[in-house]
């Protein structure tokens, strides 16, 4: 990973503001060193089209990814949303990530534990080792 070839990130979503959206890249923006390219676009949403259309744009833009960053908080709120995106993570043999519910406000689901490699806490060294241990071109194993 460097500045010219960075790890491709995808962080879950559902086409709205989440604080937890913004927070993980405040996180990936602390360390030094570490390059990454953002897959998710929440902002993207298609000028037409239902429910369908939203789930093709949601798989774009997983494609892409290396790594899917999940934060459990979301679940809650788009619990359909979510899973669907961690289906189509899975299917794609992109790894999720999951991060904990943030400030230790409850335990992850058991819906995303069974679906993603490892679980990590909000805290940027353990997000960015998780993130250079599923780093395919580097050949590392799961969290």
């Amino acid at each position: 990973m460097s500045e010219n070839n960075p790890i491709r990130i995808f962080v879950t979503h559902t086409f709205s503001d989440h604080a937890d959206y913004a927070r993980v890249f405040e996180y990936l923006e602390s360390p030094s060193n570490f390059y990454y390219k953002n897959c998710s676009a929440p902002n993207r949403v298609p000028a037409s089209g239902g429910k369908e259309t939203l789930k093709e744009e949601l798989r774009t833009q997983i494609q892409d990814a290396e790594i899917v960053l999940l934060p459990a908080s979301m679940y809650a709120d788009a619990s359909d949303w979510i899973q669907y995106q961690m289906i189509a993570a899975q299917e794609m043999n992109i790894p999720i990530v999951a991060l904990e519910i943030f400030g230790g406000a409850g335990e992850v689901q058991p819906e995303i534990a069974k679906r993603v490699s490892g679980t990590v806490g909000w805290n940027e060294r353990l997000i960015v080792d998780a993130v250079h241990q599923h780093d395919a071109r580097r050949g590392y194993d799961a969290v």
